[in-house]
């Protein structure tokens, strides 16, 4: 599996996971808005990860209050549970040193096992309210329309235990 930056021809690949990875959501009850990850595409820097040629999953991040914030992280439904997420994870969290950033930051559904428990076994850990910057918390207004469970600020620090 390589891990790059999306290129144009990933394009639709990279929706084709995303919205297989909403299927995910709609099988554990979870109605989310209908969402077009062309969107995120327009203003995110995506990584890929690729397999057999095909797109098996992808990582979106934003610049959010001097760090990175994950957007999105998606894998295929049919891919999951290969270490995808996790590679794709690291590449992010990988880049965002190298680059000097100090953190990681996401927003994430807290009780899905494959979202705040799943972040958490991997470095993350929920980051108070009172550390928020202006980004994030601008961030979490806009998701307002998702919040349909509850919900986390989580972030990853260097170093972080994994």
């Amino acid at each position: 599996m390589e891990i790059r930056p999306m290129e144009p021809g990933d394009e639709a690949g990279a929706v084709a996971a995303s919205l297989s990875a909403d299927t995910l959501f709609a099988r554990a009850g979870v109605v989310l808005p209908p969402d077009d990850p062309r969107e995120l595409f327009d203003h995110a820097a995506v990584l890929v990860a690729v397999e057999d040629g095909a797109v098996r999953g992808l990582a979106a991040t934003v610049a959010l209050d001097g760090g990175v914030h994950l957007e999105q992280l998606a894998v295929h439904a049919d891919h999951g549970r290969r270490g995808i997420g996790s590679a794709l994870t690291e590449a992010v969290c990988a880049g965002a040193w190298a680059a000097g950033r100090p953190r990681v930051t996401l927003t994430t559904f807290r009780d899905l096992p494959w979202n705040g428990p799943w972040y958490a076994a991997r470095g993350f850990a929920e980051l108070p309210r009172a550390e928020w910057g202006a980004g994030l918390r601008e961030l979490w207004e806009r998701e307002e329309p998702i919040r349909v469970r509850p919900r986390t600020a989580m972030v990853r620090l260097p170093g972080a235990p994994v």
